[in-house]
């Protein structure tokens, strides 16, 4: 079983927003190394004396350019859940460091927007270009860099249940669509015509028991880059290939997870942002072209937070390569790793505003592609 899907990007168009809780400062030693590319020192008087980086779930291989960044002597608080180091860019320790906590559970399984804005101590989050245009009124980010140029979530379906389906639009119009709670995509779905609302089943509870129960004979929320190997590696009831596709190439093509800042905070880390992106940058290039070390810190930290999650190393391999094979670490709309394509955005507004004007969800007035992200920080010359 996995729970990895508690989370998926799913982004509320309204309601209150919980209030994460933390607690415990125990503290462990470990050592791991972790490449990029900037001189000694580089940041020390220029970032803050901690960059704390808020992910949006448990560690997992998708986050690995964040913990590319932690140097040798890290500290893992369990009680915060919380790892923090040196932070390093092509084995040179920059003079500050960085802290990446873990989101889900840790954060009462809030919005990393809302995390932000009530802890100042953050400086990035991870934060959906959805969730950006959903926020832009009363909580505003602005993201620097897309570590991600594809979401990796999926909907999937066993092949023998609807062996002609090559998209989700080949499967029988009364097939449910199991997910876990109301997300955006979901609504984008439905306004665009691929499924209808009846179709949607919210009662997911990231058990693969339905699935295998059913045959496969429907569509179920996921990641590309774990269920797959997941239902044929390690789900013993199913143990063979599932069919899925991307809810980007279904056209959703938000970017997942981009490395934002609260809006007000851009001048304050102007300088910081200049070097800091294009070392994340490097960070997630040198990744997924070689995991290892990385993973065994990531496979560490889900050992010691003890949070439910389940993650193995088998998966963690997995996703790196499926990252690579389906694209979802790559190049943006030239040979760069992490810049954004405004038209890209542009266009997700423009189609999410009717979405959120029917739900009740206030958005900055001519809200722009511009006011949510930016490519300034980018390093053109990092690309995979």
């Amino acid at each position: 079983m996995t729970k990895r899907t508690l989370s998926l990007l799913a982004v509320p168009l309204a309601g209150a927003l919980a209030l994460a809780a933390c607690g415990g400062d125990d503290e462990e030693s470990a050592d791991t190394t972790a490449s990029g590319g900037a001189s000694a020192g580089s940041l020390a008087g220029v970032c803050p004396d901690t960059v704390v980086i808020q992910t949006d779930w448990n560690p997992e291989a998708e986050h690995g350019a964040a913990y590319e960044l932690v140097g040798d002597g890290y500290t893992v608080d369990t009680g915060k859940k919380t790892v923090t180091g040196p932070l390093v860019a092509g084995g040179e320790d920059t003079g500050v460091k960085v802290e990446v906590r873990i989101g889900g559970p840790a954060i009462g399984f809030q919005l990393v927007t809302a995390q932000m804005y009530q802890d100042p101590s953050i400086t990035l989050g991870f934060v959906n270009t959805d969730e950006a245009a959903a926020l832009s009124v009363d909580q505003p980010t602005l993201a620097v860099l897309a570590p991600l140029e594809k979401n990796p979530q999926i909907l999937m379906w066993g092949p023998e249940a609807f062996p002609d389906a090559k998209e989700v639009k080949d499967v029988p119009a009364d097939t449910k669509v199991v997910t876990f709670g109301p997300a955006v995509y979901q609504q984008w779905l439905i306004a665009e015509g691929i499924i209808t609302k009846d179709q949607i089943d919210g009662s997911y509870d990231a058990s693969p028991a339905r699935f295998v129960a059913e045959g496969g004979k429907i569509l179920q929320q996921g990641f590309a880059s774990a269920e797959p190997y997941i239902y044929e590696n390690e789900v013993e009831e199913w143990g063979k290939p599932v069919a899925f596709q991307l809810i980007h190439d279904m056209g959703f093509e938000i970017y997942s997870q981009a490395l934002a800042i609260r809006a007000a905070d851009k001048d304050e880390l102007d300088a910081c942002l200049k070097l800091l992106v294009p070392i994340y940058q490097q960070a997630a290039i040198d990744y997924v072209n070689d995991p290892a070390e990385t993973n065994t810190l990531i496979l560490e930290l889900v050992e010691k937070f003890e949070t439910g999650w389940v993650y193995s190393q088998g998966v963690a391999d997995f996703s790196v390569e499926q990252q690579k094979k389906l694209g979802l670490v790559g190049n943006g709309p030239d040979d760069t790793l992490g810049n954004m394509d405004e038209a890209r955005v542009q266009k997700i507004i423009d189609e999410l505003v009717p979405i959120f004007e029917a739900e009740g969800t206030p958005i900055k007035e001519g809200l722009k592609a511009s006011d949510i992200i930016t490519n300034e920080y980018v390093d053109t010359s990092i690309g995979l």
